[in-house]
């Protein structure tokens, strides 16, 4: 598919784009920022639906838009390439300045230094993103249409929000994409985590005994959108300015802020001016339904306060949804993918692909292929990946062979079940995870688990023999397990019925390809160990590779739901069992009587009276019907 030549100096213009395209609906009758906008944007992007501009929202003159970014074909249409795969060979090409020495080599990689030119952005005297300003007891964010998007959520929360900062001792720039509940008319929370770059300029100025200046850009264009939440590494000058530049094909547009000595994008929708104060006391923030599916629980972050806010005389406020996947994070997680594969294989260059599946939230679960060689290069990949960058915070790990297409995860699930013998296969280590995991065992510190899903060399199965080039034909006989892989001669695994009891337990079944699925209400400590026990030793377990033992809200045939459960509430080396070759993982809730120290979240679901107010209001709001 060729290369789309449009670029979008603003999200309005992206808007009317996606509204000749017929992918972009317009609701003009009133509609609630209070769980109403968020209900209908959640079942738009989960059946691959249009983007939607509500134009009257309930208290506030401006409209928002919803669902921007919420295919694959509109992120890579926002991204200026014709589908997201273009981005790999895009980066390739850059990072190959190749030419052989010779002048017409040379000559070839003009191009390339023309699109790196892109980088710096450009800097402008007036932009329309200070078309309007409000200072001091002007600044109201009530005015601002901020969506509360979960019934649980502490608040109404600021989900796209471009927050600017600048180191206070080199002066580097940093933006960043992270929540914001507002708080009053002029102050809201500024969720830095621990591993942010936002919260090591904090750190710096705290040291330094100054306040650190912060302005908050919300729209700009697409690309910008997209580079906030890129893992940029930590290369001087590249920053996301010079991302989004790279991107869009030319110089980003940026202007001084009115109150702030930082940039600011000249073509944002809105932008917030004003500071953290390091010597004050954090405040409570949260819960906020969160990324995972599951609410992050309330918790302590700095305050931001808002002294200016500047706009467009007519802005459009620009919102997205986190949640249950799939979601629209999920577009943006896999244009990093794409975007950063060829950084990937340079250091690793036995790489493959690899891809983050949505079940896994992003960092839950990482599957990459690669090109193997040797034994243990599958350990060699799996450790690599998580020395780079946020790759750190990877949970889960599966390593599969070249011709396996990460993406089809049934394909890789197979795999997992015909070529990775629990214990043999399986490594546990230990490091950082994300601070939002609510399931490991400290904040911020857990385990990981590797998966070695490749075809296996002798050394890797206890074989005398040696995989030496001249033995190459006989290591093939060796890959697979010597008992069948399939748990029953039933063409689709057994049900429930077939299957024998436990406590607690409300549903389950087997599938063809090796695994137990079971939905448990788990009331008292060890009840899910002593199931695992239990089932490993029946004979219905002959022929399983793995015991999915799931929450009491999992759907046990949606096996995209049972993974993003389980992978959700486990931390591996303490809940994941090998029992004689059976894999069993407990992604049941996690109880204070067992050892569980801090508060089980619950799952983000949408109260049944916004969800009957929705569908009553379905068609008045000119809504097709196959999307409800």
């Amino acid at each position: 598919m060729p290369r789309p030549a449009q670029t979008f100096p603003d999200i309005q213009s992206f808007i009317h784009l996606l509204e000749q395209r017929g992918e972009l609906l317009r609701v003009r009758e009133p509609v609630s920022r209070d769980l109403e906008i968020t209900e209908i944007s959640d079942r738009l992007v989960k059946k691959g639906g249009p983007a939607v501009l509500f134009e009257n929202v309930v208290g506030s003159d401006y409209p928002v838009v919803m669902g921007l970014l919420g295919t694959r074909e509109r992120m890579a249409l926002a991204l200026g390439v014709g589908d997201l795969d273009e981005l790999a060979r895009k980066i390739r090409a850059l990072i190959d300045l190749g030419g052989g020495g010779s002048k017409l080599g040379l000559l070839s990689n003009l191009p390339k230094l023309r699109d790196a030119m892109n980088l710096p952005p450009r800097h402008v005297k007036t932009a329309p993103a200070q078309e309007v300003v409000w200072r001091g007891d002007e600044v109201d964010l009530s005015k601002i249409p901020v969506l509360k998007c979960w019934p649980g959520d502490g608040g109404p929360f600021v989900t796209f929000p471009l927050v600017i900062t600048k180191d206070p001792e080199t002066g580097e720039r940093n933006m960043g994409m992270y929540r914001m509940q507002v708080m009053s008319k002029n102050t809201t929370g500024m969720h830095w985590q621990r591993h942010k770059t936002g919260t090591r300029h904090l750190e710096k100025a705290k040291r330094l005994g100054q306040k650190l200046e912060v302005a908050v850009a919300i729209g700009g264009d697409p690309a910008l959108i997209y580079a906030a939440t890129a893992p940029i590494p930590p290369v001087p000058g590249l920053d996301e300015f010079a991302v989004a530049g790279y991107l869009r094909g030319q110089r980003y547009p940026v202007v001084r802020g009115l109150t702030v000595n930082l940039d600011v994008p000249a073509n944002a929708e809105f932008v917030l001016e004003g500071y953290v104060d390091p010597a004050e006391d954090w405040v409570v923030e949260g819960p906020f339904g969160d990324h995972t599916g599951f609410y992050t629980l309330p918790d302590l972050y700095p305050l931001f306060h808002v002294t200016c806010v500047t706009m467009r005389r007519n802005p459009v406020y620009p919102a997205t949804i986190v949640g249950r996947p799939p979601m629209e994070d999920a577009y943006l997680i896999e244009a990093s993918e794409r975007l950063f594969l060829p950084a990937a294989q340079l250091i690793i260059p036995e790489i493959v692909d690899y891809h983050m599946p949505p079940a896994g939230v992003a960092h839950n679960l990482v599957v990459v292929s690669i090109k193997k060689d040797f034994p243990g290069q599958a350990y060699k990949v799996a450790n690599g990946l998580l020395g780079l960058g946020q790759m750190m915070f990877a949970k889960v790990i599966v390593v599969v062979d070249e011709n396996v297409k990460v993406n089809d995860m049934d394909a890789v699930w197979r795999e997992v079940t015909q070529k990775a013998v629990p214990g043999r296969d399986t490594l546990t280590t230990r490091g950082p995870i994300d601070v939002l995991d609510h399931s490991s065992r400290g904040w911020g510190y857990g385990s990981k688990l590797i998966i070695d899903a490749t075809t296996k060399r002798p050394e890797e199965i206890g074989s005398p023999k040696s995989s030496r080039e001249e033995q190459a034909q006989d290591y093939a006989l060796d890959v697979f397990f010597p008992d069948p892989v399939a748990p029953t001669p039933l063409q689709g695994g057994l049900g429930g019925d077939e299957l024998p009891h436990f406590e607690g337990i409300l549903a389950q079944r087997q599938t063809a390809d090796g695994y137990w699925v079971v939905v448990l209400d788990k009331t008292r400590p060890g009840q899910a160990r002593a199931l695992a026990e239990a089932f490993a030793r029946h004979p219905a377990a002959d022929g399983v590779r793995h015991l999915l033992i799931c929450d009491e809200q999992t759907d046990v045939n949606d096996m995209g739901d049972v993974w993003w459960t389980v992978l959700n509430n486990i931390d591996p080396e303490r809940d994941v069992w090998n029992l004689d070759g059976l894999l069993a993982w407990d992604g049941a809730r996690k109880l204070a009587s067992e050892g569980f120290v801090r508060d089980w979240p619950n799952k983000l679901v949408m109260s049944e009276a916004v969800r009957r107010r929705v569908d009553a209001l379905w068609h008045v709001w000119g809504l097709p019907e196959q999307y409800r």
